[in-house]
């Protein structure tokens, strides 16, 4: 079996906007010698040639700073006119299956991924979509994942495109790039240009009706075929958050 890894590095990233910072403090073996100490044992009884205990603490982590999966709850307080999934309450049996890869590496940057586009891609490869896959688009937007631009570069997809996919039975999806939709400043300038209440974060919103979870800043999804592998994308378990960074990885038989 090959295990492919589709999830980013998390590190403190200088290029990292104040929104999705990351601060983990390492502490290194000699250092948490002086932990051990407190509780109680001498340095005298220490075995020989042990000098401590490396650690780490994560100071700071939004959930969606990093490779992360969206619970329903992300989207609203509610979900199909009922109380929205927190990332504790997604059935784990969501997180786990056949994957499928749609390729829109094609779509510019702010150039929406279209239901059309979706259809005639998986037309062309004879791929139909069966409920419980896992679908993945891929973008290649992944190459800029550790850039200052990062989140303002991309597509992103449609509401219509997203809905039909939650039509076919899919209950998770995910993309290589910084969010699900379009990017997030483009859409906000459109908005305000265009004075459309409606444009702005459309395809996230397809979730208030219908209930799914998507992931977000993957990675290597030009290392997978089409079809025929397993995805799975288990979230941290967080009570009550709208995301998991998850460790999400891809495995070919």
């Amino acid at each position: 079996m090959k295990i492919i890894d589709l999830s980013k590095t998390i590190y403190e990233n200088p290029n990292d906007p104040f929104f999705m910072k990351v601060k983990i403090k390492h502490k290194p073996h000699a250092k948490a010698k002086w932990i051990i100490r407190l509780f109680g044992l001498p340095f005298t009884l220490f075995p020989k040639g042990f000098i401590g205990w490396a650690d780490d603490a994560i100071k700071k982590m939004g959930v969606h700073s990093t490779t992360h999966l969206d619970a329903p709850y992300h989207y609203g307080p509610l979900s199909e006119g009922k109380k929205a999934k927190t990332i504790d309450e997604v059935p784990l049996e969501w997180c786990y299956g056949d994957g499928v890869v749609i390729d829109m590496t094609h779509k510019k940057d702010f150039e929406v991924i279209t239901l059309q586009d979706v259809q005639d891609f998986l037309q062309q490869n004879a791929i139909t979509i069966q409920p419980k896959n896992i679908v993945l688009i891929k973008t290649g937007r992944d190459k800029f994942i550790y850039d200052k631009d990062y989140f303002k570069k991309g597509t992103g997809m449609s509401a219509e495109a997203t809905s039909w996919l939650i039509d076919q039975g899919v209950k998770v999806m995910g993309i290589d790039q910084w969010g699900w939709d379009l990017p997030l400043p483009y859409l906000i300038e459109q908005a305000k240009k265009n004075k459309d209440s409606e444009l702005f974060w459309q395809a996230h919103l397809v979730g208030v009706q219908k209930e799914y979870c998507h992931m977000e800043q993957l990675v290597n999804l030009d290392q997978l075929p089409y079809t025929g592998f397993k995805v799975a994308c288990f979230p941290l378990k967080i009570k009550g958050a709208s995301a998991g960074p998850s460790r999400v990885v891809a495995m070919i038989e």
